[in-house]
């Protein structure tokens, strides 16, 4: 057998180190959820590229608690869970690490195979995720005395999950896709759609496009070399200004009027380009129709509650959408919480009492104390706030991917682990006497 060959896999020079203040996600699914949901966690993931874990794998042996305490080191500032309830599918986010934590009940949802499969322009998934989307807020209300006080944190907890937009440094290039968040004061429910923007010729038919766009069309009219078949026409307008329907070079050809409605886009949807732009003749100072083309997933959100700090941690109820106290009841809920945040305090200070006094009769009686155990506190009993009893998401629940194969894998791993453990039986060779 030749030997074994080594593959290199660190990277060489110095890595790189994220742009400051951009905001990185886990967005993972807790529970069985079933496979429909668990394709949303993919899409959900797709849209937040790339600063999010896209490969991100649950096992069963994860505890939102690792991710809770993995997220800091790995500078991971939101955690979006997905989980089925028995009513309906339900949505977290979690701002890491001090918190809020938004619970919204997903109302509906459609996958973003259901959204290419129903749009007429089909789009192929393509160089648009390298680049984080452009966030559009609409219909919220402006902040006024009037205006709910959870409205303006729902807005804000929107915006810090995608970069904040520069126009300084941001290039035209960069900007390939938008995630669309709207506000509906009658249902009370926030909409989320992606859109990937495209960029078409003004002006022209869609016969005349396909001309300046080298003979890419959807309907396969052109070669593979990418140059416009024409020889079954016997003249070019046969092919410009045949009208539509006709199959033949022999019909008819449109009047002006009639091949106005072909023409791609309004006044009002036509800019001109202030930069160079993706795709063939998008150069600067030219004029193109923008349209934005929705590629899914799709979400119906209901706010449910706003509550301080993280699961586990939780601390004070901000809002509730079917709970409603009174003043006298809130001031006790506050009271309670502060009461047991002071008693977590000073277990803690007591804790690290108790660290130097053991350091310090360690080194009394000459002993080495290990570094590891002189800097890991031993963590304090972590108490749930149920609050008012809805939502509590227990830190020791586990994440699971839905299916027990990586289960059974693990189990099968440990057997085979236990077997070359186990010391081989002596063999007895019987002789004659």
């Amino acid at each position: 057998m030749g030997r074994k060959r080594k593959n290199k896999t660190h990277l060489r020079g110095a890595i790189e180190t994220p742009a400051a203040g951009v905001p990185k996600s886990f967005i993972i699914k807790h529970g069985q959820v079933g496979s429909s949901l668990t394709q949303l966690v993919r899409d959900v993931r797709k849209v937040m590229e790339p600063n999010t874990a896209s490969r991100l794998k649950e096992r069963n042996r994860n505890k939102l608690k690792d991710y809770l305490t993995m997220a800091p080191a790995l500078q991971v500032t939101h955690l979006l869970a997905f989980t089925l309830t028995p009513i309906a599918p339900s949505l977290r986010i979690i701002r890491l690490s001090a918190g809020p934590t938004l619970s919204f009940r997903v109302e509906r949802y459609s996958l973003m195979k259901d959204i290419l499969n129903t749009s007429r322009r089909a789009r192929s998934i393509g160089m648009e995720y390298l680049s984080p989307p452009l966030l559009v807020l609409a219909s919220f209300p402006p902040p006024s005395p009037t205006t709910p006080p959870h409205l303006p944190l729902l807005m804000k907890s929107f915006q810090t999950l995608f970069p904040p937009l520069s126009p300084q440094t941001l290039t035209l290039s960069s900007a390939r896709r938008v995630v669309l968040v709207s506000y509906s004061a009658e249902r009370e429910t926030v909409d989320f759609r992606h859109y990937v923007i495209t960029v078409k010729p003004y002006g022209v038919s869609k016969r005349v496009r396909r001309v300046l766009e080298g003979g890419i069309s959807v309907a396969k009219k052109a070669s593979s070399s990418g140059i416009l078949d024409l020889g079954n026409e016997k003249d070019v307008a046969d092919f410009l200004l045949r009208k539509r329907g006709e199959p033949g070079p022999d019909g008819g050809y449109e009047s002006a009027a009639s091949s106005t409605e072909s023409v791609a886009g309004d006044d009002g949807d036509a800019i001109n380009l202030a930069d160079d732009y993706v795709g063939r003749n998008n150069k600067k100072g030219q004029r193109r129709a923008v349209r934005l083309d929705e590629v899914g997933p799709r979400m119906e959100l209901r706010l449910v509650k706003i509550s301080e700090g993280v699961p586990g941690k939780e601390g004070n109820v901000i809002y509730h959408h079917f709970v409603k106290k009174s003043k006298k009841e809130v001031a006790a809920l506050k009271a309670e919480h502060a009461a047991k945040e002071k008693l977590r305090k000073e277990r803690r200070e007591e804790q690290e009492r108790n660290v130097q006094r053991k350091k310090a009769q360690a080194k009394a009686n000459g002993l080495e104390v290990p570094s590891d155990e002189a800097e890991d506190l031993p963590e304090d009993e972590e108490e749930n706030f149920d609050g008012d009893g809805d939502g509590v998401w227990d830190e020791d629940e586990e994440i699971s991917e839905g299916d027990d194969s990586e289960g059974d894998e693990d189990s099968k791993s440990s057997d085979d682990e236990e077997e070359q453990i186990r010391p081989a039986k002596k063999l007895r060779i019987r002789g004659k006497r």
